[in-house]
């Protein structure tokens, strides 16, 4: 029974030790030696099955789809370098200041063209924590409802693409489509692209940038005092407007553009966005050498990372379907009442529960990988999927302890604000998240329509 076992407890294994600090690549393929050890040693483990290993590891440095990854983060990183976001946000909130919560809804509005335009979480919340956070205490914002929507409005990076989570998570889920093409005994043409999750996260994402917008003009409606207006703005010249909210309007149209009419790919569109954004920021004499060499070494810290634990979870991958781990969590399924809709929903909920002690990128190449053969083998859109493993990964950017976006804020918050009320900002967000997620699942086709009408 113990050896049956081996897949879960390896499984366990493996978060236990990322909850103790240790670093996520190394400890992907680390335990997963380890227990491949133990199973040779019983004699419960093929040794031959890691003959595949180079043949996987290969073609994952060598995928072309994840070239978009450096060049998406080279694009965000010199955006933010050339003050781009800093312009915007000033012209926005002078433009609906003088409203009640309309420094608030200006936040949602500048995070999520920041979102469109970088992709990268911490920057978006470092960024407006830094500009956004000061100014909304001093006109008297209550410090849980700022707080809360720095944080929140910079986790739509997650969703709203080009995103680098929907580019990760496109090329897991497109393995995962083969594989149950491949356990199903389908060969179809028929493929899952991450061009395909940009354009099903379009409605979603900008459907939870008005949930955004509506709860912080309801809480300034029913509670004025917490958002008041900032009567000492004057709205900005047209041109001083036009200045900073065109260029990076542009430069997401392009982006976008190209990708959804089917000029380019998502790789190659990433390469126009990294282009466009240091032909900005040197029209703005903010390119020198030195600063390209600060963003480039930046580029390069996250593009390490992002690869090495792409290895240590292709490593893990392996190692558990050679346990039979696979065959197991389908049996399950399978054996589960309820069908697929029950399957389909405990999935979301361990999603969801990892995202506390876990993050987004841990969960998709640990988790997605073991679960995404079997929900598509059992009739699950793929697209549909994708969206919604995105939008409940993205509330691990807020669920304390280990929110990510919460130490971001944490870290450049003025130390009048404490953690506590941190927190309690976030809460309502995140169940504005849960909201969204549900509301995906009662209507697939939010994700689902406008992919089915570009075809």
């Amino acid at each position: 029974m113990l050896i049956e076992l081996l897949p879960l407890l390896m499984f366990l294994a493996i978060c236990v030790v990322l909850m103790l600090g240790y670093p996520v690549a190394f400890s992907l393929a680390g335990v997963a030696m380890i227990f491949a050890g133990i199973g040779i040693s019983i004699g419960h483990f093929d040794p031959t099955f890691l003959s595949a290993l180079p043949n996987r590891l290969f073609g994952t440095i060598s995928n072309t789809t994840l070239i978009a990854v450096p060049l998406f983060v080279l694009m965000g990183v010199l955006l933010e370098k050339s003050q781009l976001a800093e312009e915007l946000l000033g012209n926005m909130a002078a433009l609906f200041g003088r409203r009640r919560g309309g420094l608030g809804i200006s936040v949602v509005l500048v995070g999520m063209l920041l979102a469109a335009s970088t992709g990268i979480v911490g920057a978006t919340v470092v960024t407006m924590g830094l500009m956004s956070l000061p100014s909304m205490l001093k006109r008297g914002y209550d410090p849980s409802l700022a707080t809360g929507t720095i944080c929140a409005t910079g986790t739509l990076g997650q969703i709203i693409p080009p995103s680098i989570a929907l580019v990760l998570l496109g090329d897991t889920l497109s393995s995962a489509y083969q594989q149950a093409q491949l356990n199903m005994g389908v060969f179809s043409p028929k493929t899952l692209s991450v061009g395909d999750l940009f354009v099903g996260a379009l409605v979603p994402g900008l459907l939870l940038v008005l949930l955004y917008m509506l709860y912080v003009g309801g809480v300034a409606i029913v509670r004025p005092q917490l958002a008041p207006p900032a009567s000492d703005l004057e709205p900005p010249p047209l041109k001083d407007l036009a200045k900073g909210f065109l260029p990076p309007v542009l430069l997401i149209v392009t982006v976008l553009g190209s990708i959804l009419l089917g000029a380019a790919t998502p790789t190659e569109a990433a390469g126009v966005g990294a282009l466009g954004a240091a032909l900005l920021a040197a029209a703005r004499g903010r390119l020198s050498l030195s600063r390209l060499a600060e963003v480039s070494q930046e580029t390069m810290k996250v593009t390490c990372m992002v690869f090495m634990i792409l290895i240590g979870a292709a490593v893990f991958s392996l190692v558990f379907r050679g346990f039979g781990g696979d065959e197991l969590i389908h049996h399950f399924f399978d054996s589960m009442p309820g069908g697929v809709v029950m399957a389909t929903a405990l999935v979301m909920l361990v999603i969801f529960l990892l995202g506390f002690i876990l993050d987004f990128i841990e969960i998709t190449f640990v988790v997605v990988p073991i679960v995404g053969p079997i929900l598509l083998a059992m009739g699950v859109d793929p697209i549909w999927l994708g969206i919604m493993i995105a939008l409940n990964l993205q509330t691990s950017f807020l669920t304390p302890p280990f929110g990510f976006a919460l130490f971001y804020l944490r870290g450049v918050a003025p130390a009048s604000v404490s953690t506590a009320q941190i927190y309690r900002g976030v809460a309502p967000f995140i169940a504005l998240q849960l909201l969204m997620l549900l509301m995906l699942a009662m209507w697939p086709g939010l994700a689902t329509w406008l992919p089915g009408l570009l075809r």
